[in-house]
């Protein structure tokens, strides 16, 4: 198997790239910087700087970190230690900073304005991009590539929007990640070694494995009681968090052992995993259950059904960005399906009985696995965001000279 997590430094880089990432919550901030810095130095043969405001939480799904060093080289990048009594600029060598090409300002974080400045004297025509949230929102392709001229700053700022359409800038995919998903799902063999490298015994012959990575689940109960009850053996893989810890709180048995099995259902908590061990998991369920914007984009990727509990917003503005996908991705399905799985991602969604829907689900199971794939068939045929980054870098250092 494929580990995309241990790509070595390229020779003849590209662009020099520096990233910025603060760690809000929930890990997914780091998680798609991490992804994406890895990516550039595996697959785009650029530098990476990156640097991360919390190495606490970052070492939570990158062993390999040492918290406490302020500068530290992983899988090709280069993690530094962002600190706010620390100019960022300082932590570059004059060299570095005169190489950078690219400044990625991650998911709203904030970039010192004393490091832009710094950075558009030592290199004028570096660009700074503000790579913006996941959205399927019409609004994003009018956004996405605009100017966003910054007062007290030289530097170029642009907006980046990753998204599910050829006219925004993508998803985050690396180049073997679907091919390893196929593999695995077609070799007993690599499923024996995944489920051994994720430290978890192969489930009962016959089993309907799941994974549920999400915020909180009010009703998850009754849902429960379903998997219990269910002809089939279940296996419920919970990921660590706030919704394992009302699990504990709900089964006594969970605060021992990690596991509990009752009729139907074997439940077991999971660690945090190292982002690749992530993807393994995924491929290797048969429904996934996903949060927020890292997870969800995986997901498409292993290619099996999945539920998408999105990042909650205050007066409801997730559920217009829930519609939005929903809309793209069901575009083609029949409408009882269609239907089926707007009512369901919406009860998931805002914690209401989505344990009535899923008797449905099951019946369905087979044409959601094909819509499924079909939708991410779509997506394949995109560029993907690490591509598109880079190439919007270059075209632009292309325009400038034809224009200067």
């Amino acid at each position: 198997m494929t580990d995309l997590s241990v790509a070595s430094a390229p020779q003849g880089a590209t662009l020099s790239v520096v990233i910025f990432c603060s760690v809000v919550d929930n890990f997914g901030d780091i998680g798609i910087c991490w992804r994406l810095a890895r990516q550039l130095v595996a697959e785009q043969q650029c530098q990476v700087q990156l640097f991360v405001d919390d190495l606490d939480s970052f070492a939570r799904i990158c062993p390999q970190l040492d918290s406490q060093q302020a500068r530290q080289h992983i899988a090709g990048v280069t993690v530094l230690c962002w600190q706010s009594a620390v100019a960022p600029q300082s932590q570059l060598s004059p060299a570095e900073l005169a190489q950078t090409s690219l400044c990625i300002e991650a998911l709203a974080c904030h970039i010192p304005a004393e490091f832009l400045n710094a950075l558009a004297l030592a290199n004028p025509k570096a660009l700074w991009l503000n790579l913006e949230y996941l959205t399927a929102e019409d609004w994003a392709a009018g956004c996405h590539g605009l100017p966003s001229p910054q007062q007290g700053v030289k530097l170029k700022k642009y907006f980046f929007f990753p998204g599910f359409t050829a006219d925004v800038g993508g998803l985050l995919r690396e180049q073997h990640v679907v091919a390893q998903a196929r593999a695995l799902q077609q070799s007993t063999q690599l499923q024996q070694q995944a489920w051994h490298r994720l430290g978890l015994n192969p489930p009962a012959p016959g089993s309907r494995v799941m994974s549920l990575f999400a915020y909180s689940q009010a009703g998850i109960a009754k849902w429960l009681q379903l998997l219990m009850q269910d002809v089939r053996p279940n296996l419920l893989l919970v990921a660590e968090g706030a919704l394992a810890e009302s699990l504990r709180r709900q089964f006594p048995d969970l605060a021992t052992d990690r596991k509990l099995e009752q009729g139907s259902l074997t439940l077991q908590i999971l660690p945090f995993v190292p982002q690749p061990d992530y993807d393994l998991l995924l491929a290797l369920c048969d429904v996934n259950f996903v949060r927020g914007e890292d997870s969800v984009i995986r997901a498409h990727w292993a290619g099996k059904p999945f539920i998408w509990q999105i990042y909650r917003q205050a007066e409801q503005a997730h559920l217009a960005k829930l519609q939005a996908f929903l809309q793209l991705m069901l575009a083609d399905a029949p409408e009882t399906l269609a239907e089926l799985l707007n009512a369901l991602y919406l009860a998931f969604e805002q914690e209401q009985n989505f344990a009535a829907l899923w008797p449905e689900f099951i019946r369905n199971y087979d044409a959601i696995q094909n819509l499924t794939l079909d939708w991410q068939g779509k997506l394949l045929a995109q560029q993907d965001l690490a591509s598109n980054l880079v190439r919007f870098v270059q075209n632009h250092h292309i325009m400038s000279r034809n224009f200067s």
